[in-house]
C-alpha cells in the first residue's frame, strides 16, 4: 500500500496489491482521473493515458492550445459551463446567480490511516497500517470556496473510500447546489450497468442492460434511500460472471436521498458520479462554514461478480459495521408481529416465548403494539410508554419475566414517525416536516417528525433511553414505515429549507450514535418496512437490517441473492414465517423456509404453539444446525452460485476461513419429473482437501467439488419409484462439507 506523488509529472498514484488509482493536476490546475483498475507498477509519469486532439463544435480554454478542452478530458471533480458540456460534479451558486466555479489545485496530504467523517456514517480502520489517505485542496479564487476530495486506499482488497469537504474562505455566502461524493470518469463505456431495483416487498431485485449514450441513473427523492432503488451499482464487462471478469462496483454510504448515475458521451467514454441527490438538495455555506459529502465507495476486480461482492463484505462486515456485535453471531429470534399483530397480551406473548424457550430460541421480540393507546395503525406512535392494559408490568416486567425462562428480549420503536392520535403529537403539532398552507399527506396514518430539530432529537432520545436504562432490553429493532413528503420544517429560513431531507438524515444519525453510545451492548436492527432503508449508512449504526417485509422462502431467494451483491450475510435479517405465507400466500415445506433463512441473521416470525409434534421437533433441529453452523453461514465467505433470476434452480455458499467447512444452500423452485441429472460447482474449497458429503457420507476433494462438481440429481431425474418420500414445489437441502481428519 502506497500513495506516491510525482513531482515532475504532478501525478498521484494510489496503489495496493489489488488495484491502481492514479490522478494528474492539469495544465488549467484541475484534477484529471489518469487510471483505475487492476494494479500496474509505479512510474514517475503516466500522462500519456491522457489524451488530447482538435475536435470541431469544441470550446477551448487556451488560445494557444486547440487541444485542451474539459469536454474531452477525464475529470476527478469536474464543473459545467467552462468547456465541459456533461453534468458536473458541484455547483457552487454565487449570491450573482452564477454557477460557475474554477477550482484549482492548492496543496495536498499524505495522511496515515483515514479521518473520521463527524456526524457521518464512514468507513474506518483500527490502526494507521490499515490504510492511507490522499487529501488534495482545491481552491476557486474568485468566491474563495475550497474543495478539499479525500481518497483512502487500504491495505488490503480493491476498494478506494472517497468524498468530499467544502469551505467557504470567502466573505459572501454561496449555496452548494450539486456536492457529489465521487466522480470518475473512465475511458470506454463497454460494461453492462447492473443495479438493485424493486418495490416494497421486492426489493433488491437484479436488474441489467448495456450502456448507451445519455444518462443512465438510480435513486430516491423519498427521504429514505428506498424499496425501489438500493444506493449501489455494478459495471462489469460483457463477458464477466460471477467467477471471472472485470467489474468495477459502486456504493453510496447513506440513507437518504441519492443518485448514482452514468453518462456516455457522443466519443463512449463514461462518466460515473454518486452523491445526495441535486434535485433535492440544496446547503447554503455562511462565510467561515463548511459541508462534509457522504462517504461512497468504489471498488475493482477482475474476478467476477462474487469477487466484487466478497469486497464489499469484508470491508462492510468488519470496518463499516461497528461495536460489540460486529463480530458476534447473531442471537436466534422469534418475533410476535406475524403471530399476533396488535391482538395479545402479555400472558400471550409469555406463551409464545417459553414455546420458543423450549425449541431453544435466545431472543423473543416484541414487536409494534406495545405502547401509549397502540390498538391499530392510527394511535399511539410518539407516545413511548408501555399500555398497562396490555402489560400490566410494563416493558421492565415483561423484560424481567422473558429473561426468567432463559432468553433475551428485544422491543420494536418506530422513533421517527407520529400518529396525530397521540399525547406527543397534541403536545407538539408543530413538530411534524409540514409545509405551511399545504395539506399533510399520511402514510399510513402516521407523519413524519422534523428530525432537522435537535429538540425534536432529544425528546425521543429521552423517551427511548429511559425505557433501555429501566429494562432489560438485549436487542432493538428501530423501523420507519414511510417516506417523507411536504419536506419543511419551521425552524429554518425559507433560503435553508434546500438542506432539510439531509438535515433530517443527520438527525436519524445523530440519535443513532447516541443511542449505540449509552448502549453498546443492545444490538439494533434496522427497518424500514424491510428493505426501504436497507443501505451502507445504516449498517454502520445497526450491524443487522431487516431485509423485507416478504418472509415468503422463495420470493427471498430472490432478495438474499440480490442484496449480497453488497452487503454482507450477516447484515440480512431473515426469518422462518407461517404458512401460508402472509405476503404471497405460498405454502413452502418447513425446511425450505429454514434453508433460506439461515442464510442471514435467522429467526422465527410465527407462534410455535400452533405447529404440530412433528414441526417442533423439526424447528429443535433447525435451531441446533443454526447454532452449530452460524458463525460460517454469517461470517464466511459467500459465493452465489446459481442465479434464482435465470433458471428454476438457485443455489449459493458459504466457506470457512480455515476452507474446513461448506455450507451449500440449493433451491429448486418448481418440481419436475423425469429430469436431467444435475450437478453444481462448488467455489472457495481448498482443492487438496478431503470434504465429507453429511448428507450421503460420501468423501471428495476439493478439486473434484469445484471442477467437476457437487451431484444434486435426486428422484426426479427419472420416475420416483414406490416407497420414496415424493417431492414437491419448493425444495432445497443444505450440503454440509467438512474436512474429513480421519
Amino acid at each position: 500500500m502506497r500513495i506516491a506523488f510525482h513531482e515532475t509529472s504532478k501525478t498521484f498514484h494510489l496503489y495496493n496489491e489489488a488495484i491502481s488509482y492514479i490522478v494528474t493536476i492539469m495544465r488549467n490546475g484541475h484534477l484529471g482521473q489518469v487510471y483505475f483498475g487492476k494494479r500496474i507498477r509505479d512510474r514517475e509519469d503516466f500522462t500519456y493515458f491522457m489524451e488530447t486532439c482538435e475536435r470541431p463544435m469544441t470550446s477551448y480554454i487556451y488560445e494557444d492550445d486547440r487541444t485542451f478542452s474539459l469536454e474531452h478530458m477525464r475529470q476527478e471533480y469536474p464543473v459545467f459551463g467552462t468547456t465541459d458540456y456533461r453534468q458536473p460534479a458541484v455547483e457552487v451558486r454565487q449570491e450573482n446567480g452564477s454557477r460557475l466555479s474554477d477550482f484549482q489545485y492548492e496543496n495536498h496530504e499524505i495522511l496515515k490511516g483515514k479521518p473520521k467523517l463527524s456526524g457521518l456514517p464512514a468507513t474506518y480502520v483500527e490502526s494507521e497500517e490499515e490504510a492511507l489517505t490522499l487529501r488534495v485542496a482545491l481552491k476557486d479564487g474568485l468566491t474563495e470556496v475550497r474543495v478539499e476530495l479525500f481518497y483512502t486506499i487500504f491495505a488490503e482488497g480493491g476498494a478506494l473510500a472517497r468524498s468530499v469537504r467544502f469551505y467557504n474562505d470567502g466573505g459572501q455566502p454561496v449555496w452548494l447546489e450539486r456536492a457529489m461524493s465521487l466522480s470518475l470518469d473512465l475511458p470506454d463505456c463497454d460494461y453492462v450497468w447492473q443495479q438493485l431495483c424493486g418495490r416494497w416487498a421486492g426489493e433488491c431485485q437484479v436488474r441489467s442492460r448495456a450502456l448507451t449514450q445519455g444518462v443512465q441513473a438510480i435513486g430516491s427523492m423519498r427521504g429514505n434511500s428506498s424499496h425501489e432503488h438500493n444506493p449501489f451499482l455494478a459495471l462489469k464487462r460483457s463477458h464477466t460472471d460471477e467467477r471471472q471478469g472485470e467489474v468495477i462496483g459502486f456504493s453510496f454510504i447513506y440513507s437518504g436521498n441519492f443518485r448514482i448515475q452514468a453518462e456516455v458521451d457522443a466519443h463512449d467514454t463514461l462518466r460515473v458520479m454518486a452523491g445526495i441527490n441535486p434535485e433535492t438538495f440544496s446547503w447554503k455555506l455562511d462565510a467561515g462554514e463548511s459541508f462534509q459529502t457522504p462517504e461512497a465507495v468504489v471498488a475493482y476486480t477482475d474476478q467476477g461478480l462474487n469477487g466484487m461482492s466478497q469486497i464489499f463484505h469484508k470491508l462492510y462486515q468488519k470496518r463499516l459495521a461497528r461495536g460489540y456485535w460486529r463480530d458476534r453471531p447473531r442471537p436466534i429470534l422469534i418475533n410476535n408481529w406475524e403471530a399476533t399483530y396488535f391482538d395479545f397480551t402479555e400472558e400471550r406473548l409469555l406463551e409464545i416465548a417459553a414455546k420458543a424457550k423450549e425449541c431453544g430460541v435466545e431472543l423473543f421480540v416484541l414487536d409494534d403494539g406495545w405502547f401509549g393507546k397502540r390498538n391499530g395503525e392510527k394511535a399511539g406512535l410518539g407516545d413511548w410508554t408501555a399500555n398497562r392494559d396490555r402489560l400490566p408490568h410494563g416493558i421492565a416486567g415483561l423484560a424481567q419475566r422473558v429473561e426468567a425462562l432463559g432468553m433475551k428480549f428485544g422491543l420494536w420503536f418506530e422513533p421517527e414517525m407520529v400518529n396525530k392520535d397521540s399525547d406527543f403529537y397534541r403536545e407538539r403539532p408543530d413538530w411534524i416536516l409540514a409545509t405551511p398552507g399545504r395539506s399533510q399527506s399520511h402514510g399510513r396514518f402516521q407523519y413524519v417528525l422534523d428530525f432537522s430539530r435537535k429538540e425534536v432529537v432529544d425528546a425521543i432520545y429521552e423517551q427511548m433511553a429511559k425505557i433501555l436504562r429501566e429494562a432489560k432490553v438485549s436487542y432493538t429493532k428501530w423501523d420507519m414505515n414511510r417516506s417523507i413528503t411536504e419536506c419543511y420544517s419551521g425552524a429554518w429560513p425559507a433560503d435553508r429549507q434546500g438542506e432539510i431531507y439531509h438535515r433530517y438524515i443527520l438527525g436519524v444519525y445523530e440519535l443513532y450514535e447516541r443511542l449505540t453510545t449509552e448502549f453498546p451492548e443492545i444490538l439494533f436492527e434496522s427497518c424500514a418496512s424491510g428493505g426501504g432503508r436497507f443501505d451502507p449508512g445504516m449498517l454502520y449504526y445497526a450491524p443487522q437490517g431487516w431485509t423485507s417485509d416478504n418472509s415468503d422462502a422463495v420470493e427471498r431467494l430472490k432478495i438474499q441473492y440480490g442484496a449480497s451483491m453488497c452487503y454482507p450475510i450477516s447484515s440480512m435479517g431473515a426469518h422462518v414465517s407461517v404458512t401460508p405465507n402472509h405476503q404471497v400466500f405460498r405454502n413452502t415445506p418447513l425446511h425450505t423456509r429454514a434453508n433460506v433463512a439461515c442464510f442471514g441473521t435467522f429467526g422465527y416470525e410465527l407462534d410455535l404453539n400452533k405447529l404440530t409434534q412433528e414441526e417442533i421437533q423439526e424447528v429443535k433441529e433447525q435451531i441446533d444446525f443454526m447454532k452449530k453452523y452460524r458463525g460460517v453461514l454469517q461470517f464466511g465467505k459467500f459465493y452465489r452460485l446459481q442465479s434464482p433470476f435465470e433458471g428454476n434452480e438457485a443455489a449459493w455458499m458459504a466457506v470457512s476461513d480455515d476452507q474446513k467447512t461448506a455450507l451449500v444452500g440449493w433451491y429448486r423452485v418448481l418440481n419436475c419429473v423425469n429430469g436431467r441429472y444435475t450437478r453444481l460447482r462448488l467455489e472457495g474449497l481448498n482443492p487438496s482437501f478431503c470434504y465429507k458429503n453429511a448428507r450421503n457420507g460420501m468423501r471428495h476433494y476439493g478439486d473434484e467439488l469445484m471442477y467437476a462438481g457437487l451431484i444434486t440429481s435426486d428422484e426426479t431425474a427419472g420416475q420416483i419409484p414406490a416407497g420414496v418420500e415424493p417431492y414437491t414445489d419448493f425444495e432445497s437441502r443444505i450440503y454440509v462439507l467438512e474436512v474429513d481428519e480421519s
